[in-house]
């Protein structure tokens, strides 16, 4: 059994806070309490990490951590710096392949390590930082057993 991570969306931490009290987690939709939003097994440190590291040039150590916005017995929900959803609005195509690139290179880390992973799940992550971003919210993401 593994930890699942939900990323979703939401105007601010309070609202975020709210969304696992509201909605069990396998009925949870995304973006705030109802759309978009991805289920994955990577971590949330790790999708700031691959972002940062391979888009950014921010060193691995060198990546902020994530805020944790509450912590309960059955799950936890935790912020993801603004930093990490932002640069990947921009970008096109030839950067996205040069980001997976980068990250299955980098040693010493989690997660995927097949560059083309790398370079779908980033394509999955510019989607839904598009969608954050013309919602106005930012990222969280509920984590639980």
């Amino acid at each position: 059994m593994g930890v699942t991570y939900k990323y979703f969306g939401a105007p601010d931490g309070a609202t975020a806070a709210r969304v696992p009290i509201s909605m069990r987690p396998e009925e949870l939709g995304g973006d705030e309490l109802g759309m978009g939003g991805m289920f994955t097994k990577i971590k949330p440190e790790t999708m700031a990490a691959m972002v940062l590291t391979g888009i950014e040039g921010v060193p691995l150590h060198k990546v902020p951590p994530l805020e944790l916005v509450v912590l309960h017995p059955d799950y936890a929900v935790v912020k993801l710096p603004m930093t990490v959803v932002d640069p990947l609005r921009d970008i096109g195509e030839e950067a996205v392949g040069a980001a997976a690139f980068i990250w299955s290179t980098v040693p010493d880390r989690g997660g995927p390590r097949d560059a083309f992973n790398v370079y779908q799940l980033l394509h999955e992550w510019q989607d839904f930082s598009h969608r954050l971003h013309d919602a106005g919210h930012q990222a969280y993401c509920l984590v639980w057993p």
